[in-house]
């Protein structure tokens, strides 16, 4: 198996850890900043761990990442807190679409044909996905879902732009100014025990782990592959409330659903017939 092939299923799994975010955030009853800052803290731990010694160069790549990390994890918490969690999710995952002009703009990475195809249609398979449940009426929720959207993808351009470096550093740096802003929120709202439970899971395995394997595969996938694959999170979430809850979705989301991650898989195998080279 090639670097680049690993580096796709690495997403994967990181999708799938990252898609836990809103079941637990809404489960945790704190203030939203408090969450980011605690889940920060813990998630700055845990990379600790695997860095032992940061590299800490201060470039602006490193720095842009590591402020647009931190503006994405305080946006998207929040967001959850005030508008739905389907709506949290389907606006930061406009991501792509920055990306698809940001990677050609500052990366150089060419953007084909297929890849602004594949960009259309995820989005509109992600409007089907959702447009059952997709609110108009939580408007300051979804102003800053859009913007926890735009944050992302600076957030992965500035981390590719780290691919011949160690970008897991800008994550770590981000976490610290995460937890640096949101910890004095806990004077509000201190979570009881089962809230600090789960504010450990989102620290450790909801973003601690998964960033470590994002970072592990931005030094090989393309700024907008990054954005494409992991958008099946947003696809498992309805997954987990159906296991939980029972609910089952309806015919226009699980169509959405095909469309998404039949679309994310051609796109990748059309790279691979391509034989692009990040």
């Amino acid at each position: 198996m090639d670097e680049r092939t690993k580096a796709w299923l690495l997403l994967a799994v990181t999708a799938v850890m990252w898609s836990l975010g809103g079941l637990l955030i809404k489960s945790v009853d704190a203030h939203p900043l408090a969450i980011a800052g605690v889940r920060g803290g813990i998630a700055a731990i845990v990379m600790l761990v695997v860095l032992k010694k940061p590299q800490i160069n201060w470039s602006l790549a490193q720095v842009g990442a590591a402020l647009a990390y931190s503006a994405t994890t305080i946006l998207f918490v929040s967001a959850n807190k005030t508008t739905t969690a389907a709506n949290a999710i389907l606006l930061q995952f406009t991501a792509p679409i920055y990306v698809a002009f940001l990677a050609a703009w500052l990366l150089k990475e060419k953007t084909r044909l297929y890849d602004w195809l594949a960009v259309l249609i995820v989005m509109g398979g992600m409007v089907l996905f959702f447009l059952d449940n997709l609110s108009t009426q939580r408007v300051l929720g979804n102003i800053i879902a859009a913007a926890s959207g735009v944050s992302f993808a600076f957030f992965t351009v500035f981390m590719r732009m780290q691919k011949d470096g160690s970008p897991l550093e800008s994550v770590f740096l981000g976490n610290i100014l995460t937890a640096v802003i949101g910890l004095p929120f806990l004077s509000q709202s201190v979570p009881n025990t089962n809230g600090w439970l789960l504010l450990i899971m989102l620290g450790v395995v909801q973003l601690g782990i998964p960033y470590i394997l994002f970072a592990k595969a931005i030094k090989h996938a393309t700024a907008l592959e990054a954005t494409l694959i992991p958008i099946i999170e947003p696809l498992l979430n309805p997954l987990w409330v159906f296991l939980i809850l029972g609910e089952t979705p309806g015919i226009l989301a699980l169509t959405g659903g095909v469309i998404v991650i039949a679309t994310v898989t051609i796109r990748c195998i059309m790279a691979v017939l391509a034989e692009e080279v990040p």
